[in-house]
């Protein structure tokens, strides 16, 4: 899965730090998702999905391997 995550964090002037208090995780599970280190739970994904007010699959994507 690949993801626009640091996009979608830039366009509303969020740090890591920022985006990770919001949503309550740590900076680090922010930096592995943007990473493709990590990929985050329906929770988490739900959560992000709300800040950014716009559905998941607009920057979390599947890739063929997946």
């Amino acid at each position: 899965m690949t993801n626009t995550l640091k996009v979608e964090r830039a366009i509303l002037d969020l740090t890591q730090d920022d985006l990770a208090k919001k949503i309550g995780v740590s900076r680090q599970t922010i930096n592995s998702i943007e990473k493709n280190r990590y990929v985050p739970s329906t929770v988490l994904a739900l959560k992000l999905s709300a800040l950014f007010n716009k559905p998941v699959n607009d920057f979390f994507k599947l890739t063929e391997e997946d």
